[in-house]
């Protein structure tokens, strides 16, 4: 069996999910002897792509066209489904990012294969592909088996398999496909991407998140959730609530209408812990939560708990990180 991996990259950068989706293939190919290649798509990427073979990756398919510059839905579609109809892999995974949701399921409906979403688990047996993936909000984990002919397609929630350690000198094949994929064949065209100001850290791909919820009273009171990430090294999150009241940009927001994010801390200040929110970020590996109400739901899932006022914790709990990291 060969596993492809979709290696989404960015400004010529793969991102941290692509490398966690090829140690999950990795993993996968050690314990049934398949082979891992991987799929890049954009302009230019012709000359990044032999060092996905750092990080398992034992043939690179690059599709590199003007037209891939910025991603297009329907033209990465026509291009990765064309890629695969042609290698015949056997299963094929990406990152349950922004993108790998957006793109997977176009590109199995035009193989006519179903996919399976936001995966935590996956492994081969025999001819079959089993997977775990969270539903309900998290209340209940589903377990997955693939059913009929190959290619099976499978997006990996990020932040929950390990990113593998790069090999040093290692180098994969680099196969330049030519999709025939025109720009005129793309019917929507990405002509720019504008990134907000301030943001240095996407939520669903950092190691920490510090969350603020309404206990923080007042959007000025944000500054203490920023201090604490930043002193932390983290992201800046927040609950739907201050997010639809205009606080905080939507890209922070954190939950089942916001963003899934399996960092490995997580820390909630001054949110209850509706079950919206905890779908968003109850796989973090870490949990700590500040609110001072003793029973508030967040407690349920939290590893840690601070019954008490945040505008007295939080302040605590920076001067003591930045201690830290000052010996």
């Amino acid at each position: 069996m060969t596993i492809l991996v979709f290696a989404e990259q960015r400004d010529g950068q793969f991102r941290k999910a692509a490398y966690e989706a090829l140690a999950a293939a990795g993993k996968l190919a050690a314990a049934s002897g398949a082979k891992v290649e991987a799929a890049v798509a954009g302009a230019g990427v012709e000359g990044i792509a032999a060092s996905l073979g750092r990080y398992g990756a034992q043939t690179a398919h690059v599709i590199d066209a003007e037209p891939f510059r910025l991603y297009t839905p329907d033209g990465y579609a026509k291009a990765l489904a064309a890629l695969i109809q042609e290698t015949k892999p056997g299963l094929v995974l990406a990152a349950a990012t922004s993108m790998g949701k957006d793109l997977m399921p176009r590109v199995a409906a035009r193989c006519k294969r179903p996919v399976a979403p936001d995966c935590t688990a996956i492994e081969i047996a025999g001819d079959r592909i089993k997977v775990s993936r969270p539903m309900y909000a998290g209340k209940v984990t589903a377990a997955l088996e693939s059913a009929g002919d190959p290619p099976h397609f499978v997006t990996l929630r990020p932040n929950v398999f390990a990113a593998g350690q790069p090999k040093e000198g290692a180098s994969a094949e680099v196969r330049r496909f030519d999709a025939g994929v025109p720009a005129e064949a793309c019917r929507a065209r990405t002509r720019s991407v504008e990134k907000a100001q301030g943001v240095t850290l996407d939520v669903s791909e950092a190691d920490i998140v510090v969350s603020g919820g309404r206990g923080l009273k007042d959007p000025e009171n944000f500054r203490l959730i920023r201090d604490l990430a930043e002193a932390l090294g983290g992201a800046v999150g927040a609950s739907r609530a201050v997010v639809d009241a205009g606080w905080i940009e939507h890209q922070h927001q954190v939950g089942q209408t916001g963003k899934t994010v399996s960092p490995t801390l997580y820390v909630a200040c001054g949110i209850s812990g509706a079950i919206q929110h905890l779908a968003g970020m109850s796989s973090s590996k870490w949990i700590v939560a500040v609110n001072k109400d003793a029973d508030a739901p967040i407690f349920k899932v939290a590893d840690y708990g601070v019954v008490g006022d945040l505008f007295e914790v939080v302040p605590a709990l920076i001067e003591e990180v930045k201690k830290m990291r000052a010996r």
